[in-house]
This record gives structure tokens, C-alpha cells and sequence, in this order.
């Protein structure tokens, strides 16, 4: 129901039936990775996203996977990309550059390709903080992903 008489507004839309989504998961801090990526698939199993619509890559740390965004993005076989992993402060600047860096270019794969990102990307003090995240982060970028690509559907379909 639109919240205004003569003005088109999209709706939320989380169905993902039909819907192919590809996963980059970080194996660097791998237990917070595979608890955001247990959640997240069954996130969208739950949203209607079939098991053989889902395709998990892997990647040593959180710098390598835009690169691998960006090359399943241009494969044109996804409607919507998830990046997962956990970059853990540290002692050094590296933390930062890692944390800024990775978030930069996710957003730019999504901006130059056209197809929506969920950045599930956790950057957390220490571990406790990152255990606490995983769970909720992982199902959140599930709902993004689906949510985005029926909304990017939608304003493609939509008549001029």
C-alpha cells in the first residue's frame, strides 16, 4: 500500500524464489566466517533462495574478495552478491587499511557492475565482539541481497 495517492513507492519484497546468489567468504578469523555463513544460507533458504541458486567462493582474507565479486558480477549468472568475513583489530594499522580498503571496493563492485552487495564484512575490536555479530550480520545480508535485487527487478520492470 503506497503511503501517498498519485506516487509510485517500490515495496519491500523479500521472496527470493528465483533468485541466484553468489557468496564470497573470507577463511581468514574462518569460525566468524562460517558462523556469517551459516547463517546467511540459512537466511535465504528460508526467503525461498534454492540451495542450487546459491554458490559459495572462498578466499584467503577480506582483500581478496572484491576481486572475486567483481569476476562473479561480470559472469551475469547473479541477481544479487554477498561479501562475508571479519577483519579483527590489531595491533598495527593494519586493521584500518584492511577494514577501509575491503569496504571501499565491495562498494565499488556493486556501483560498477550494477548488482547489489551486502557488505557482511565485520570490523570488530576483538573476537567476542565479532562472535556476538555473526549470527545476526549473516541473516541481515541475506535479506539485503534478496531485498535489493527484487528491488532492482522491480524499478527494470516497471513502464515508463
Amino acid at each position: 500500500m503506497s503511503r501517498f495517492e498519485n506516487i509510485h513507492e517500490y515495496e519491500s519484497d523479500l521472496d527470493g524464489h528465483g533468485l541466484s546468489v553468489g557468496i564470497v567468504m573470507s577463511r581468514f578469523n574462518q569460525d566468524i566466517g562460517e558462523g556469517l555463513l551459516s547463517a546467511c544460507t540459512a537466511e535465504l533458504r528460508r526467503l525461498g533462495v534454492s540451495e542450487s541458486d546459491i554458490e559459495i567462493a572462498t578466499v584467503p582474507g577480506a582483500l581478496e574478495i572484491p576481486l572475486v565479486l567483481q569476476n562473479l558480477a561480470q559472469c551475469d549468472r547473479f541477481d544479487a552478491l554477498i561479501a562475508l568475513g571479519a577483519v579483527i583489530r590489531g595491533e598495527t594499522y593494519h586493521f584500518e587499511v584492511v577494514s577501509n580498503d575491503s569496504c571501499r571496493a565491495v562498494m565499488e563492485v556493486q556501483l560498477d557492475a550494477g548488482i547489489p552487495v551486502a557488505n557482511g564484512i565485520l570490523t570488530c575490536e576483538d573476537d567476542d565482539q565479532a562472535l556476538a555479530r555473526m549470527q545476526q550480520k549473516g541473516t541481515d545480508c541475506a535479506q539485503a541481497a534478496v531485498e535489493m535485487a527484487n528491488l532492482l527487478r522491480a524499478i527494470g520492470e516497471r513502464p515508463q
